[in-house]
C-alpha cells in the first residue's frame, strides 16, 4: 500500500502490474478489495492504480464530524483532486478511468477537468444525476445512523443488504453478501461520514457530460436499485459514443457480484481505447 498526502487526508493505493495505466474506484462504504476478483486479471496487461477514497480502508480524513479542528466536509471534485495528485506522483500522464458508483461519480469530475489525463472512462452502476429529495433523506439518516452506531451493524445491515445487493445475489450467492458487509463493518463511521455527505448531497453534471470526448463504457447491474438501470441509460445517451452494457443478476456491486462478466467485458473495452 502506498500513500499520498494531500491537503489534510492521507491517501493509500495500491499499483499492480505493468502497461498503460488503469485506475480503479470504489463504491461509497467499500474499499479497493471490491476490485479483488478483478484488478489481478487487469494487471496482467496493464498497470492498475486501485485507489481507497477518503475515509475508507487506508485513507484517512483528520477529525471527526462537528469536533474541535475537524476540516469539515469534503467534495467528489475533492477525490477527483486526489486521483490527479495520485497519477502525478506515480509519473502517469493518462489513464482510463474505472470508478464504480461514488468511484464513478469521481471518475466523470476528473474526466471534466483534466480531459488530458483521460484516455478512457468505464462507469460502472454509477450517476450524473443529483440525487433525488426522497432518496437524499433517506440516505442522510442512514448516514447519521452509521455515524451514531460506530459501524453497519445493528439497523443498517438489512437496508444495506437491499441497497447494495441484487435479489439475485442475495438469494444465490449469501457468502459474496456476508463476506462485503463484513468488510463494510470494518469501516470507521467516523471517517467515512464525510464521503457519504459528499455522495448524498452532490450537484449534477449532467449537462456536462457532452463535453466528455474520450471511449467510454457504462455498465449496470440489472437490479441495481441504488444507481438503478435509467441512470446508466441517461449517462451512456449523453456522452458521445458512449456504450452501455447491463449485466444480468447483478445489483449495485457488480465487480462483486459478477465479477466474471464484468472483467471480461472491461478487458474488452481497454484493448478497443488504447489500441485505438
Amino acid at each position: 500500500m502506498r500513500t499520498l498526502e494531500r491537503a489534510g487526508a492521507r491517501i493509500g493505493y495500491e499499483v499492480a502490474g505493468e502497461g498503460p495505466a488503469v485506475v480503479l474506484g470504489h463504491s461509497l462504504l467499500c474499499d479497493g478489495r471490491m476490485w479483488d476478483a478483478v484488478a489481478p486479471v487487469l494487471a496482467r496487461r496493464y498497470r492498475v492504480i486501485n485507489i481507497d477514497a477518503r475515509g475508507h480502508r487506508a485513507s484517512t480524513w483528520p477529525g471527526s464530524p462537528g469536533s474541535p479542528g475537524s476540516p469539515g466536509p469534503f467534495t467528489l471534485d475533492d477525490l477527483a483532486e486526489d486521483w490527479r495528485a495520485i497519477l502525478d506522483a506515480e509519473r502517469v500522464d493518462r489513464a482510463a478511468l474505472c470508478g464504480l458508483s461514488m468511484g464513478g461519480m469521481t471518475a466523470m469530475r476528473l474526466a471534466l477537468a483534466a480531459p488530458e489525463r483521460v484516455a478512457a472512462l468505464a462507469l460502472l452502476d454509477t450517476s450524473a444525476d443529483a440525487e433525488a429529495a426522497v432518496k437524499r433523506l433517506q440516505y442522510r439518516l442512514l448516514a447519521e445512523i452509521f455515524k451514531a452506531f460506530g459501524n453497519l451493524a445493528g439497523p443498517l445491515e438489512a437496508p444495506l443488504r437491499r441497497i447494495m445487493f441484487g435479489v439475485s445475489t442475495r438469494a444465490d450467492k449469501p457468502g459474496v453478501v456476508a463476506r462485503e458487509l463484513g468488510r463494510m463493518r470494518e469501516q470507521d463511521a467516523r471517517q467515512i461520514y464525510h464521503a457519504t455527505r459528499a455522495v448524498f448531497d452532490r450537484p449534477s453534471i449532467f449537462g456536462r457530460l457532452g463535453a466528455i470526448r474520450c471511449p467510454t463504457l457504462v455498465m449496470v447491474g440489472e437490479e441495481d436499485v441504488a444507481t438503478p438501470p435509467d441512470r446508466a441509460r441517461r449517462i451512456a445517451g449523453a456522452i458521445p459514443g458512449a456504450r452501455l452494457e447491463v449485466i444480468p443478476r447483478a445489483g449495485h456491486l457488480t465487480t462483486v457480484e459478477q465479477p466474471e462478466g464484468v472483467t471480461a467485458i472491461l478487458l474488452a473495452f481497454l484493448e478497443r481505447a488504447f489500441s485505438g
